[in-house]
């Protein structure tokens, strides 16, 4: 089984990483981008969360619209993994701005957690008691 590092985004704008040992990590194979996942799963009694996003081993964004788990090279326009933005050159035009209608070529990563999966984007939909993480009383030292 692999190990995962889940990266949860909070309500507030915070996030909070943790590592998902071998032994928890069945419960997100085969899992889609957008499914929800209970936090009782993870020891996060009350908590649900809805898987957003992620990023395999070599580091290609997984996207919603790729079916399957494997990396595949798609022709994009815009969205995640795509900066279709080029640097004008002359003395009158500065800065970078996207063409319209630019097309790129683009390996992502497939909608679908795998083995080969590395990171696991998750938002929090519902809190629960249990905390997150250390609590900012405790992190802040004077």
């Amino acid at each position: 089984m692999p190990e995962y590092k889940l990266v949860i985004g909070t309500k507030d704008g915070k996030s909070v990483q943790k590592i998902i040992p071998e032994a928890d990590s069945k419960i997100f194979l085969d899992k889609k981008i957008g499914e929800i996942i209970k936090g009782e799963s993870l020891n996060f009694t009350g908590w649900e969360f809805k898987i957003t996003g992620g990023s395999d081993k070599a580091g290609f964004p997984m996207r919603s619209d790729v079916p399957g788990m494997g990396r595949k090279k798609i022709l994009t326009v815009k969205g995640i993994g795509v900066n279709n933005k080029k640097k004008y050159r002359g003395k009158d035009k500065k800065g970078k701005r996207s063409m319209k209608g630019m097309r790129t070529r683009k390996t992502v990563a497939g909608n679908t957690i795998s083995r080969e999966t590395a990171q696991i984007n998750v938002k929090a939909v519902t809190e629960g008691t249990t905390p997150l993480g250390p609590s900012e009383k405790s992190e802040k030292k004077e």
